[in-house]
């Protein structure tokens, strides 16, 4: 047994038994590569990292492999879901060395942590050669290893890093919208949906920003390309149609064959994606894709406390996706006479139609209503049989070894959890999703922020309040939420809880003479302090910040908040037209400043009923305060006998109107 014994980290815990030495990031490691001059090995994955698994399989489970690792370097193993920071410095060096990066990450450091060499995934023949070179390397040429290092670290803390710019005087515009969208454009296919060809990545925020962007200009052409994705995700094998929940990514272009891991931070996302979606079109698709991510993250990666877990492997008994997979034989044996339409319905074939495993991913290709005149029966029909059969699957795969789970608590994917249950309850009115909701915001409150308000990422049941060690992603989507939670409750606790974690933030992050939020507060010192800026799978922290002081700013008229995040956005807008996905949370904040964002204010007893009318209404630029009482800025002197509806932008407000069909007038105007 190496170092790793004593790891809350499910990752780390996966290699415990490994031949090699390994340690933890931390002081112990880290010191001993100074005391013997030893090169250190970085190597980064996550729990449900399918090829960490296999490089593990066939490099760290080797006696002799492991042997020369021991020998020449002083071996660290990170989870890159408990220490971002460490994975945005050494996957910055891997990016700048060979332009590409992913998991499992390897870096090759000098004792003083600065990286010379690293990569991805290696073959053991590979692994065990350049292991060899570099020691031998480090022993002849320390200087040329010591001159490599510190271009490289120079260009670690230059990388994704932007200059302070004067906050303009002109207003931005909407062909600064236009511009930015039609460079967009090359990149979206119209075909398959989502961007490019393969691999394809859900991207929720993109496809937020996109839907907003096709509703707030007009875009006809924009929209049908936003409910093209929509509609090839939610039928594609990116989705699990038996249990509910979306796998990380297709390796294909067509949302055919996932890879199989199924996130926390992917289905919260997603989840707001859909809910939001429906209120702009009211597809049932939408809200049974919702629904179904709910019971998925609900049934298989929820506490008892209300937490969310992080995610669930992609491989069980060491195959990829065999617990989700099918062949047809297998079908016919749980349906018997049903198997026929389920197969027609799911795409199952004699002829497996994921050949690599000789099985089947299951895949909708037709509209249900299509798919019945074709068969001569009704839709009812045919939907009430595919849910009788679905049911049956979904017993028979439950008996089978399940995929493992990985258990930590992360605070920065429960907000966005959070936030995504507000927003279904937004769109869906089920008393049920504030219910847990709520469940989950007292969690955070009670096991993630300390005495001295600070967060922490990971839950330790041990530790009351948590440790207060957190990285801004983790503020910036727990105060999201917690701005979410207020609009659809009106309890101003929530709020004050928000403001109180963006005061934090600003404190021990920002950094004014830049402009820009650190990723780490000032606690431990790595080669680099990063700034996140660009927005891929999950919004940047630095994006998510300028939107929640943009809601702070209005919410608690506080000018500081607004200063902040204008400078923030005018940092950044000179780098939105390089490539929208890469800056999509961005450019949702720049259409609330070009078409301003609505402050709909709802006093008086009835206001929780006005609340729900209004949100049947999308407009996607406003935020929500009120309730029967309130001490918000905004909300004074508006509170009546009479519940009131207040339409308010600019700090201009209009006449109250006492229907919501009255109110919503003053937006159409």
């Amino acid at each position: 047994m190496n170092h790793l014994a004593n790891s809350t980290s499910p990752y780390l815990l996966q290699h415990v038994n490994n031949p090699v030495d390994w340690y933890p990031w931390g002081p112990e490691a880290l010191q001993k590569a100074k005391d013997e001059n030893k090169l250190i090995l970085v190597s980064i994955g996550y729990s449900a990292c399918h090829w960490c698994h296999v490089m593990e399989h066939e490099s760290f489970e080797d006696e002799n492999v492991a042997a020369v690792m021991n020998e020449h370097f002083v071996c660290i193993k990170v989870d890159r879901e408990e220490r971002p920071d460490v994975d945005q410095v050494y996957m910055s060096a891997v990016q700048l060395m060979s332009g590409r990066g992913g998991w499992p990450l390897n870096c090759i450091c000098l004792p003083d942590q600065r990286p010379i060499y690293g990569g991805t995934y290696f073959r053991k023949n590979d692994w065990v050669s350049l292991l060899f070179n570099l020691a031998d390397f480090y022993k002849t040429k320390p200087e040329e290893a010591e001159e490599y290092a510190v271009r490289l670290t120079e260009g670690i803390q230059q990388y994704e890093s932007v200059d302070l710019v004067p906050i303009p005087d002109a207003k931005y515009s909407i062909s600064d919208l236009q511009f930015v969208h039609k460079n967009w454009q090359k990149y979206f296919d119209r075909v398959e949906g989502g961007f490019g060809s393969a691999p394809k990545f859900p991207m929720p925020n993109s496809w937020l920003c996109l839907m907003r962007y096709a509703y707030l200009m007009k875009d006809e052409q924009t929209s049908e390309l936003v409910q093209l994705t929509l509609k090839k995700m939610a039928y594609g094998g990116i989705y699990d149609h038996i249990g509910g929940g979306f796998a990380r990514y297709a390796v294909d272009g067509r949302w055919h064959v996932p890879h199989f891991e199924k996130m926390l931070y992917d289905n919260a996302q997603l989840l707001s994606l859909y809910a939001e979606a429906y209120t702009w079109q009211p597809n049932p698709l939408y809200r049974k894709t919702a629904d179904e991510i709910i019971t998925f993250v609900l049934r298989e990666l929820t506490s008892d406390d209300g937490a969310f877990y992080s995610a669930l492997d992609a491989d069980s008994e060491g195959v990829e996706g065999k617990f989700y997979t099918f062949t047809k034989p297998e079908i016919e044996e749980i349906l018997g006479e049903d198997a026929a339409l389920f197969c027609i319905y799911y795409n199952i074939t004699e002829d497996p139609n994921w050949e690599e495993e000789s099985t089947n991913v299951l895949f909708r290709k037709t509209d249900d209503s299509e798919l019945a005149a074709s068969l001569g029966i009704t839709v009812d029909e045919l939907t009430a049989k595919i849910e009788a059969s679905r049911k049956k699957v979904f017993e028979v795969r439950g008996l089978r070894v399940r995929p493992g789970l990985d258990n930590k608590v992360l605070a920065s994917w429960n907000g966005l959890m959070l936030k995504g249950l507000c927003d279904a309850y937004r769109a869906f009115n089920d008393d049920n999703y504030l219910l847990y909701a709520l469940s989950n915001a007292r969690f955070i409150q009670d096991n993630l922020i300390n005495t001295e308000g600070r967060l922490s990422r990971i839950y330790k049941k041990e530790v009351k309040g948590g440790d207060g060690m957190a990285f801004l992603d983790d503020y910036a989507n727990v105060i999201d939420a917690y701005i979410a939670l207020y609009e659809v409750t009106f309890d101003e606790d929530w709020l004050q809880l928000a403001k109180k974690l963006a005061d934090v933030t600003i404190t021990f992050y920002y950094d004014p003479a830049g402009g820009i939020f650190f990723y780490t507060d000032d606690r431990e010192q790595l080669i680099a302090r990063k700034t996140e800026i660009m927005d891929g799978v999950t919004p940047a922290s630095n994006s998510a910040m300028a939107r929640n002081l943009k809601k702070l700013g209005l919410l608690f008229d506080e000018e500081m908040y607004h200063e902040i995040s204008a400078q923030l956005l005018s940092n950044i807008v000179p780098h939105l037209p390089k490539y929208g996905s890469g800056y999509s949370n961005w450019i949702i904040l720049l259409m609330d400043e070009v078409f301003g964002v609505y402050e709909i204010a709802v006093t008086g007893d009835d206001a929780e009923k006005y609340r729900k009318e209004v949100e049947n209404r999308y407009i996607p630029n406003k935020i929500m305060l009120g309730g029967s009482t309130g001490s918000l800025p905004l909300l004074q002197n508006k509170f009546a006998s009479q519940t009131q509806i207040f339409i308010c932008r600019d700090k201009t407000c209009g006449l109250p109107a006492n229907s919501t069909a009255e109110a919503l007038k003053q937006i159409e105007a």
